[in-house]
Formats: structure tokens, C-alpha cells, sequence
């Protein structure tokens, strides 16, 4: 891995250096998802789910235009007529191909005029204090490139990109078997953050909540458990399917993850233009919430919420505090510790990373697949809109679920354990999967 595949925290470098390092990791990334596809399929919307890339690629010039040029370095607009263009509010993905955009050609010369503009801010900028906004656009950036790789996975066409495959599980130690669940004791912890200088403002602030004990599965739901509710007629039992989510079940003929489908009596996958077996050991990915959910009442469990997740992953109880990560504070997270980053183009098997567990035994809660939870995307007592009401405000409420953790295609720079993803419950196309937990019974006292 490349000095600017890791981000160093903010109390390992200088801000101004990795606000450079977090800027540059995100566009070789950027550069090398659209950089491997000719410009039809640049210009092609191959789901009206997504944008076109060549959107995503202009989109990411403008709001670093916006707020590193304009808001950061005081400097007049460069292109102020692709505003309203670039504004993600104004034109829904599916319309976006109808729109005056700027060709490929144009889009990377507008991205790389903006980008050195970027640069002489931040070497100008005397007191970048904690660079929050070179912050927010490397994190910006970061999630279109996600996106941008969910783009890939819908496509149709011969594979264009490669990784390596993710490291195995390591075999456990001679009669230590991997915990199918883990508990997690009861009490109040410290949710969210006031002091992550480039957290988000729907991570903020912190505030104490008191979860009751529960227990969490070690590992994310496989493959192979998942194939089990299939097989058990998980699909066609309304039993298990909360009201809504039966009915969209019904309307779109749910009966597998997305991308899957059978081949006599073999589940097969499309994966970036691959098509192969499903992986019984790997993590279940591209289901929605309606199917995690089902899952898990099928299982005798149920999703956890919110701070249940965010207290498995962060929640330290030698010392009471809350980590930043589950492994710790203040430490660069490096291939043994998480899958993050595009490193891989799939998840690992569940029970890999031992060395990123969290302090209650848990694995995998950073990277891997998104884990959907129970909860809505509300805000925490005190939320405060920043720097804008569109990043996070406009999305709270009953709508959208949150998801949590990260996956292997999400940058560390957008990966913590405070850090919090929302998307309808009937979406799909996203690199999600789950786990599952139940209430811990009450221990009786001897008579």
C-alpha cells in the first residue's frame, strides 16, 4: 500500500499534510474508475438508480470548486454556470443523461483545473486549523467513488477492474471455535463525537446512552446462512416480512440478493462483470433491510439498533471509554485490521481480521459489507446542520434506515466507528449486508 492509501490521524501529521494525502488517495481513485472505460460508457446510464459517471466526475469538481476554492480560499467562481447543473438536489439520477453535461474530455479538465487551484488554497491557508473542509471533500469524493463502484457492479460488459482476492479467515487455535455471537454487557456508553475533527455533523455530538446487554453475532450473516432462509421458503412467508416490505417483496419478485441467481441446484453471482458461485463463507451482500429484517425474524433475532451496533464497536470496558475504531485510537488502519478501500473487490469470509476486533470480541464491524441496523436516520439531542442543510438534515426522519461500518469499498477517510450511512430500505445496489442479535435474558438470582 502507497503513503497515500493510509491516512494518518489528525495527531500523526500535520492537518495541511493530510488534508494533501486524504485529497490525493481519493482522486487516483476517482481517476482509476473512469479512466478503465471509454467514453460511451462514461456517458451510458447503466441503471436509472445511478448517474452517469461522467455526472459523478464533474459533480466532484463542483462541490470542491464550491467549497475549497470559493468558501475556503475566498477566491471568485471559476464556473459558477455548472452550479445549478452539478446540484444533486435539482436533477434526479434517472433525468441526468437528458442534461447539457460536460463531456469526459471536459469534466477531467475541469477536475484537474479545480484540483491545483485546491492545492495552492491549502498551501496558502496559514491556519488550516483542523482542516475540516479539505476533510469533507476527500470524504465527498470518497463516497462518489463508492458509488461510482456500485455504477461498476450494475453495468453490463466484460470486467474491467481487479483486486486480489481478501485474505481467509485464520484457522482457530486447537479447540478455540470462532463464538457464533458475543455478548455485550448493559450500561451507558458515549455515542457519537465532539472531538474526530473531520466527523460529520450527523455524527455529533456526544451524548451518553444506556443500552441494555444484548448478544451480536460475531460475523457479518453468510452466504450460506442466507441461502438457508431461501431454501426454508424465507421468500414466500409473509410471517417474517415486516408489512411494507411484503409488499415490495411481492411487487419486485424478490427471491434472492441482487445479482445472484440459480443454475440447477448452484446459486451463481455477477460480480463486476465476473459471474461465479456464490461464496458460502463470505458475508450475504446487496440485500435490502425488508430482506435483512426478514432474516432475522426467521432466525429468532432481530436487526440491531443503531447504538446496540455503535456500542459492540466502539465501547471499551476496561476503561469506560469509546474508541475511535473498534481496535483503538489514534491508529492507521492497515490491512490487518479491516477491508476497506477497494484493496479487494468483494468481502472477506466472515471471521477475518482478527486483529480489528472490537473490545467485545466482535469482527468485521468496520469494512466488509454495510450492516444494515434497525433504526431511522434521526438526529442526536443537539444536532447541528453543518456546514449545510443538504448533507444530512433533509434525510432525517422515517424514511431511511441507517446503515453502519463500511464496506470494502468505502475509504477509511469515510470509515469510523461513529461515522453513519442512510438509504431506503428497498435499496439494494449498495454494498450492504448484516448481523443479527438478540436481547440477553435476565439472569435469576439463586433462591
Amino acid at each position: 500500500m502507497s503513503e497515500d492509501t493510509l491516512i494518518p490521524e489528525a495527531t500523526a501529521v500535520p492537518v495541511r499534510e493530510r488534508a494533501r494525502i486524504a485529497l490525493s488517495a481519493a482522486r487516483r481513485r476517482t481517476l482509476a474508475l473512469t479512466d478503465c472505460l471509454p467514453d460511451g460508457e462514461l456517458t451510458a446510464q447503466h441503471s436509472p438508480l445511478m448517474s452517469p459517471l461522467v455526472w459523478d466526475l464533474a459533480h466532484i469538481a463542483n462541490q470542491e470548486e464550491i467549497w475549497l476554492l470559493r468558501r475556503a480560499g475566498g477566491r471568485p467562481p471559476l464556473r459558477p454556470e455548472l452550479d445549478a447543473l452539478y446540484d444533486a438536489f435539482r436533477h434526479s439520477r434517472a433525468d441526468r443523461t437528458a442534461l447539457p453535461l460536460l463531456t469526459p474530455a471536459q469534466a477531467r479538465r475541469y477536475l484537474a483545473t479545480v484540483r491545483d487551484h485546491a492545492l495552492d488554497v491549502l498551501a496558502a491557508t496559514p491556519h488550516p486549523g483542523d482542516g475540516f473542509l479539505f476533510g469533507m471533500v476527500a470524504q465527498h469524493e470518497q463516497q462518489h467513488d463508492e458509488t461510482m463502484l456500485a455504477t461498476h457492479q450494475l453495468r453490463r460488459g466484460p470486467a474491467v477492474l481487479n483486486a486480489p482476492a481478501p485474505p481467509p479467515a485464520p484457522p482457530p487455535a486447537p479447540g478455540d471455535m470462532l463464538a457464533a455471537e458475543v455478548p455485550v454487557p448493559g450500561g451507558p456508553f458515549t455515542m457519537g463525537t465532539d472531538t474526530d475533527p473531520w466527523a460529520l455533523d450527523n455524527e455529533r455530538p456526544a451524548h451518553v446512552v444506556d443500552v441494555p446487554a444484548f448478544r451480536l453475532d460475531t460475523a457479518p450473516v453468510t452466504n450460506a446462512a442466507y441461502q438457508a432462509f431461501i431454501a426454508d421458503g424465507g421468500y414466500d412467508d409473509p410471517r417474517w416480512w415486516h408489512p411494507d416490505g411484503w409488499l415490495h417483496r411481492t411487487r419486485a419478485r424478490l427471491t434472492a440478493p441482487a445479482f445472484w441467481r440459480r443454475d440447477g441446484s448452484t446459486w451463481l453471482r455477477r460480480r463486476f462483470g465476473h459471474t461465479e458461485p456464490v461464496p458460502p463463507a463470505e458475508p450475504v451482500l446487496h440485500v435490502s433491510w425488508y430482506e435483512a429484517d426478514a432474516y432475522a425474524r426467521w432466525a429468532g433475532r432481530r436487526l440491531p439498533t443503531e447504538a446496540e451496533w455503535e456500542k459492540a464497536a466502539r465501547h471499551d470496558p476496561a476503561t469506560g471509554r469509546s474508541r475511535r475504531l473498534p481496535w483503538g485510537d489514534d491508529t492507521t488502519t492497515g490491512p490487518a485490521h479491516a477491508n476497506l478501500g477497494q484493496q479487494h473487490l468483494q468481502p472477506a469470509p466472515a471471521g477475518a481480521y482478527p486483529a480489528g476486533a472490537a473490545p467485545c470480541g466482535a469482527r468485521q464491524l468496520l469494512g466488509d459489507v454495510w450492516e444494515w441496523t434497525a433504526s431511522d436516520f434521526t438526529g442526536y439531542p443537539g444536532f447541528a446542520a453543518h456546514p449545510y442543510r443538504e448533507y444530512s438534515e433533509v434525510f432525517l426522519g422515517d424514511r431511511y434506515k441507517v446503515l453502519r461500518g463500511g464496506s470494502f469499498a468505502t475509504d477509511q477517510v469515510a470509515c469510523r466507528a461513529t461515522f453513519r450511512n442512510w438509504d431506503l430500505p428497498v435499496r439494494r445496489q449498495i454494498f450492504a449486508g448484516f448481523r443479527t442479535c438478540r436481547t440477553e435474558e435476565p439472569t435469576e438470582e439463586p433462591g
